[in-house]
Parts: C-alpha cells; sequence; structure tokens
C-alpha cells in the first residue's frame, strides 16, 4: 500500500541579541520565546510516541540560551522585571512600561485580568510611558513585572503548583513572590536544550542546523545573485562576495550541534530557505546530505507554478513534483532537497489559530490527505513538508496552541497509511526522487531575496557592510588576535538576515530602532575592535520613519448613511477607525484584503464600516462581525451578537444577525425592521439598533436609587471584523483583540481625542 510521510519542520530562531563588547542584550526574545515556547514544543511530542519531527535550531539561538542557563547574560529587561518596585528610578519605571507590555494583548496579556487591568491603564494613558507613570503605584508594578514574566511560561511550567498558586493570587504580589519568578526563571531556561537532547537520542526528533548567525548564504556569497532571482533588481553601490564567510557560518552551525547534542546534524534548513548551487556545494563540502527551501524555488526551477484550485488542490502532474524528495545533481554538488507546501504551511502560521482547536487539526489532517491523494491512488508514495516558525504563531493561539497541536497528533499518529517522520527517515525510505540538474536560486518568500536586498535601506545596509568588511580586511594584519577575533565576530553577526529583514519595506516591529541600533552598533564594533572609530555614517539611523497600525478612538457621534457604494468621509468622521499595517511583522505570508474599519455610535445605534485593501476580492468569501456589550469589571459579555454575510461573484447574497442561540436570528436579509440596514458595493455597511445590545448611551451616569437592586450597566462595545473562505477565517481587522467603543454622551467622547 502506498504511504504518505507527512514531515514537520519546526524552526526555532532568534536574532543574535548580544553586544559582545558591553555584553549586554539588547531585547529579551530569546530568554522569553524559550520560557514559552522551545520546551513545551519537543516535550508535547512525548505524548505522541509515533509522531517524529525535526527541529531546526539556529546555532546563534543556542549560544544565547546557554549564556542565560549560565547566569552570565546581562539583560537590562530582566533587571527591571527583578528589581525591588520601590528602587527603581524614574528611567526605570519608564522602561519597564515601555517593554513590560509587548506581548499579545488577547492571548497573553488578556488571559491575566490583573495584567490586562494595567495595560489598559497604559493604554488609557496614550500607550506613553511619560504619562502613564504616575497613574502606576509601586504594588502596579510589581504586578506587573511578576505577571509580564508569567505570562510567557511554557503551558508545561505553568503547571507546577508553585506557579499555579501565584496565578491564583492574581494580584498584591510581594517581593518574594517576584524573586521567585525570576529565580525560577533560569531553572527552565536550563531544560530547553536537554529535552531536544533527549528526544534525539530516543529517535523521536532530528535535530537540524542553520548558518550560525543567519546569513542569506547565496548573498554572502555574492550579493549580485539578488538580480539573478529577480532581474532588473537595485543592487547596492558595492558588490559583496565573501564565500568564505558564507562557509564558515555554517561550519560553526555544524560544530555548535555536535559539541551540544553529541551528534552532528545531517540536514540545514538554510536561513529562510535561502539556496543557490554554489550553497549546494558548500553544504556538501561539510558532509551535508538535506536541505530544505519552498515550492517557489522548485516552481522556478521547473518553469512551473503551484498554483491551487478553488479547494486549494494542485494538479495531478504538479502534485506528484512537489510532494515528493529531489535529488540534485549538478556538476559542483550532489544534495537532497525537500520542498515545504507554502499553502498548507501558512495555514498553521496564519489561519488556524482563529478556529476551534478541534476543527483545526481535523482541517489540517484532511487537507493533507487531499493534497496528497492522487498520488496515492496511483500506487505511489508521497511526502508532504509543513515547514515553519516554531515560535511566533503560537501568541495568536489560545494557550500557545497545545490544544490544536495536541488534536493534530493524535489524528496523525491514528490514519491509517500515514506516517509522521524526520526529514532522515523519510529519505531513507523512499524510492523514485526527482532528480535536478540545476536550481534557481531563492527564499521561501517569492522564491527571491527581494526582503533582504533591493530596497534602498536595505542597499544601504549592505554597503556599510561591504565597507566594515573591507577595513577588516585591511586593518587585521596590524591587530592583536583577539582584536582581530572579535572584529571578525562582529562581522559574522553582521551579516545575519534579520536586520535586512526589518529593513525596507516589508516588516516592522515595535522593534524597529532597536534592531537598527543593534545592526549599526555590530558594524561600529568592527572598527572600534581594531582601534579605529567608526565611520560617523553608523551613528545615523538606517531605518526611515515606518508606519504602525492606527487606532483612533470614537470622538463623537456619528450618523452616516449606509450605502456601501462611497466613502463619505465628512459622514464618519469622529467615528473609531482601526487601519491595518499590511507589513507582516516577525511572521511573513499573511494574506491582506480587508484595509480598515470603522465604527461608532450615536444615540440609538451602532454603526459599521469595512474597505477592502485594494477591490473587493474576487472570491466567493463570508463576512463575520462580532459584536459584544460589557458591564464594568463583568467577566462576561451582557449580550453577544454576530453578522453573518455571504458574498458571492462580488454582491451580497445574504445576510443575519442574531445571538448564538437564535433562532430565529433577530434579522436577516428576507426580513428585518426599519432601523437596520445593511450595504455591500465597494465596502460594507451597516446599522444596529444600540438596544439589541441591551445598550444606551451616556448608561454610566444612570443613577440607581438607594435600596433599589442593581441592573448591570453597559459601559462599552466591543466589534470585531473578519473575512473567511472556505470557512477559514483569512483576515481580520483588529488581528488581536477588539474595537472599543464606550457608551458615553457626546461631549465625553470628545475629551477621548489625545
Amino acid at each position: 500500500m502506498p504511504v504518505l510521510r507527512v514531515i514537520v519542520l519546526w524552526h526555532q530562531h532568534q536574532p543574535f541579541y548580544k553586544d559582545l563588547v558591553t555584553g549586554e542584550y539588547r531585547l529579551p526574545w530569546v530568554r522569553l520565546h524559550a520560557l514559552k515556547d522551545y520546551y513545551g514544543m519537543v516535550k508535547l511530542l512525548d505524548e505522541f510516541p509515533n509522531v517524529h519531527q525535526t527541529f531546526n535550531l539556529v546555532p546563534s539561538l543556542i549560544t544565547q540560551l546557554q549564556d542565560y542557563v549560565a547566569g552570565t547574560a546581562k539583560d537590562p529587561f530582566l533587571l527591571v522585571a527583578s528589581k525591588p518596585a520601590r528602587d527603581l528610578t524614574p528611567e526605570e519605571r519608564r522602561f519597564a512600561l515601555q517593554y513590560l507590555f509587548q506581548a499579545n494583548p488577547v492571548n497573553m496579556i488578556g488571559r491575566y485580568p490583573r495584567y490586562r487591568e494595567l495595560w489598559e491603564r497604559f493604554r488609557g494613558a496614550g500607550d506613553s510611558p511619560a504619562r502613564a507613570d504616575k497613574y502606576f503605584q509601586p504594588q502596579d508594578f510589581t504586578d506587573l513585572q511578576v505577571l509580564s514574566q508569567i505570562a510567557w511560561f511554557d503551558e508545561f511550567f505553568l503547571d507546577d503548583p508553585n506557579i499555579a498558586a501565584l496565578i491564583k493570587k492574581e494580584r498584591g504580589y510581594s517581593l518574594a513572590d517576584q524573586s521567585f519568578v525570576i529565580a525560577r526563571e533560569r531553572e527552565l531556561l536550563g531544560k530547553v536544550l536537554p529535552a531536544h537532547a533527549t528526544a534525539a537520542q530516543q529517535g523521536r526528533i532530528e535535530i537540524s542546523t542553520s548558518p550560525f548567525y543567519h546569513p542569506i548564504l547565496p548573498l554572502v556569497c555574492d550579493t549580485n545573485q539578488g538580480a539573478i532571482s529577480s532581474p532588473g533588481l537595485p543592487l547596492p553601490q558595492n558588490r559583496f562576495r565573501h564565500r568564505e564567510d558564507a562557509r564558515e557560518q555554517l561550519k560553526r552551525g555544524l560544530d555548535l550541534h555536535q559539541q551540544v547534542f553529541g551528534v552532528r546534524p545531517v540536514g540545514v534548513w538554510p536561513s529562510e530557505g535561502s539556496v543557490s548551487e554554489e550553497v549546494l556545494a558548500i553544504a556538501q563540502n561539510l558532509g551535508v546530505q538535506w536541505m530544505a527551501t519552498d515550492e517557489g524555488v522548485l516552481g522556478r526551477t521547473l518553469g512551473i507554478n503551484f498554483s491551487r484550485d478553488g479547494a486549494g488542490r494542485l494538479s495531478l502532474q504538479n502534485a506528484e513534483k512537489l510532494y515528493n524528495i529531489h535529488r540534485f545533481e549538478g556538476s559542483s554538488a550532489q544534495m537532497h532537497l525537500i520542498f515545504r507546501d507554502h499553502t498548507i504551511s501558512d495555514l498553521v502560521g496564519f489561519v488556524y489559530s482563529g478556529m476551534p482547536p478541534a476543527d483545526a487539526g481535523a482541517h489540517l489532517i484532511q487537507n493533507i490527505k487531499q493534497a496528497a491523494q492522487p498520488i496515492l491512488d496511483k500506487g505511489r508514495d508521497a511526502v508532504m513538508p509543513i515547514i515553519l516558525d516554531g515560535e511566533n504563531a503560537w501568541e495568536y493561539y489560545p494557550h500557545s496552541g497545545r490544544e490544536f497541536l495536541r488534536r493534530f497528533y493524535d489524528m496523525l499518529q491514528r490514519e491509517p497509511g500515514v506516517e509522521a517522520v524526520t526529514v532522515s527517515e523519510a529519505i531513507a525510505r523512499h524510492k523514485g526522487f526527482g532528480q535536478l540538474t540545476f536550481l534557481v536560486p531563492g527564499s521561501w518568500i517569492n522564491a527571491n531575496f527581494n526582503v533582504w536586498i533591493g530596497a534602498p535601506e536595505d542597499n544601504k545596509s549592505w554597503d556599510y557592510l561591504y565597507h566594515a568588511h573591507k577595513f577588516y580586511a585591511e586593518a587585521a594584519a596590524r591587530a592583536n588576535e583577539a582584536q582581530r577575533k572579535l572584529a571578525f565576530e562582529e562581522l559574522l553577526i553582521a551579516e545575519g538576515s534579520d536586520w535586512n529583514w526589518w529593513y525596507g519595506p516589508e516588516h516592522h516591529s515595535a522593534n524597529d530602532r532597536e534592531f537598527d541600533e543593534l545592526y549599526r552598533k555590530h558594524l561600529s564594533n568592527v572598527y572600534q575592535a581594531l582601534g579605529a572609530p567608526p565611520p560617523d555614517y553608523l551613528a545615523q539611523p538606517i531605518a526611515a520613519g515606518t508606519s504602525r497600525p492606527a487606532f483612533a478612538p470614537q470622538t463623537s457621534y456619528i450618523h452616516p448613511r449606509v450605502a456601501g457604494d462611497m466613502v463619505r468621509y465628512f459622514e464618519w468622521m469622529g467615528a473609531a477607525v482601526y487601519t491595518a499595517d499590511h507589513r507582516a511583522g516577525a511572521m511573513h505570508g499573511q494574506r491582506f484584503l480587508v484595509d480598515s474599519v470603522y465604527a461608532g455610535i450615536d444615540e440609538s445605534h451602532v454603526y459599521g464600516r469595512l474597505d477592502f485593501t485594494e477591490k473587493v476580492p474576487e472570491m466567493d468569501f463570508g463576512l463575520v462581525v462580532n459584536l459584544e456589550s460589557w458591564a464594568a469589571d463583568a467577566q462576561r459579555p451582557r449580550r453577544a451578537l454576530r453578522m453573518d454575510v455571504q458574498v458571492e461573484a462580488g454582491k451580497m447574497q445574504s445576510w443575519q444577525v442574531g445571538a448564538p442561540n437564535d433562532d430565529p436570528p433577530l434579522a436577516r436579509s428576507e426580513r428585518f425592521p426599519n432601523d437596520v440596514r445593511v450595504a455591500f458595493a465597494r465596502n460594507f455597511e451597516f446599522r444596529l439598533p444600540l438596544t439589541w445590545l441591551l445598550a444606551t448611551p451616556v448608561a454610566s451616569s444612570i443613577q440607581t436609587p438607594a435600596g433599589k437592586p442593581t441592573t448591570p450597566i453597559t459601559t462599552k462595545l466591543r466589534l470585531r471584523f473578519s473575512l473567511w473562505q472556505n470557512r477559514l477565517p483569512v483576515d481580520a481587522l483588529p488581528l488581536e483583540g477588539w474595537i472599543e467603543l464606550p457608551l458615553l454622551s457626546e461631549e465625553e467622547l470628545a475629551s477621548l481625542a489625545f
């Protein structure tokens, strides 16, 4: 019987945040993701002995983790979290307010009521540490210090009775509580690498590696490779060519894994799936037997497009090419290659977080089987590679996605004719390899390198790197061994892909400035290590000003006509507005279909509007608007409504509004009250009565007579818009949390404008 072999490869990566000169960590994400993700991802497999997987651990992550475990890491974020609140300086208080709220507001902050309360207080001050400082007392800071750490603890760590007791306490934490949490962190960090080593020794996982500091190897070999993947791409003024550095980066990665885990890796996920024939030759020379990249690279190499039909399926001919292991045999290298299914991998990264875990797990298994079924029907084995981050996606899932993974793994190991295997196991069992004699260079993003080269900021960073490397070549001979070693190490760090991830138009984070400063600091250290002052230009930011997701609160009542056929700017003035930021942050691949959403109230209605990124999407889709009314300090909404809209061929076919258990709904397209309006054309708009949400403006000012039983008073509404295709949520605004509308008088609303 033919077999479907499912390869799941989790890529665990963090940039090198440590300044080698000062020894200080510029950002805390190695520590925090090691607390939240890395241990549990591999430990979870103890429950599923027949599910084998591949974990790719980037060497720069490993070395920083070792630094934390040894207790030698200088982490100012940890220092501020551990210092007694009464001893914090004004600068440290503002630092705490700026950084200790950097977590997912729904699944991490929102999980702990006191943490959310403090976050909302911070937001109420306009997200300004300087303005918020006066609203935070020492006990508030202590609670923030404790909860901002617990929020990052792995689900397995939360089961610890002492941690569970702290969570149950909720607030009013003591200095002893704070000290306990900080001390426990180092202990928990120490579990990460041994858990991987044990699982590998037992044969349940394979550990692969990447180049040491995560560089884009084809570009380190030659930046002109950027124009081979994208003809006409603007290139840096200076051609950077250091094949020897690319080899050193990969060799160091292999050596470190052998030192840490006792086994030399045979597989490599090259940084960002970036490959070229020159890179394959370097890897083979170092003993690498397999590498992985994206389907786009295979498609460009074969001259085909792996396009899917309306159900997300490949043609039989293309499925046979993608769901296979290929053997590259060129003039300078031989290598086994696997190519990730981009569509299915992105479902895990971006879509399933918006679904119930059981539904998401079942959908994933069904997708995998249906994608490979045409090959199995022909009596041939199929290989399904699913490759994605093993960290960033889980912030968007409740409880770090563990329930989803459990459902998926359970179904995966039960499914007849399906094997969950490591990459090396798949290669050993496979027959009928695909043959490749040449390879088009590219990465997992659009089968090119445009994220890292071509934009003015990207090219400037490559030119700065070129000049620093040139200076090293000229000055190293005059320096002593320690100076040369430090300068060269800084060059290798600066070759990492992460700096250019944040340059250019594609991505941003709340830490753009820190990434820019740290990159320029690494280059400056090259000059300083060799006894020379850094060039003046390294004191100037490379990154230009960046856009941010824009949220503006409602500042006046609105009374728009609901037509959906044109944007009437003045009718929506004063509404709350949430505008999407189409730069994808730490994760790349999100589909952006929704550009902005508007919401607001008047004396008797709530209004909503959704604008699309460009034109109305051509495919059939559904729109969902969730509306909730809340009383102050309530644990659950007073009333929850859901609006469902079906769009086919660019026209609204039907809609309905109701509570989850309403039958029939409050209103639908065939029957609705006169004061309800729903419209769809160039955009989507609606108007609903506030009474449906048990809400009325200025309810907060209603006084209940003494001695009378009190009724909960609705103080705010919450709205969320989402777009669905094939019963999957593919875009939403806000991506995290809700748009909130306080139920206030028009005069009070005006005071919300900063």
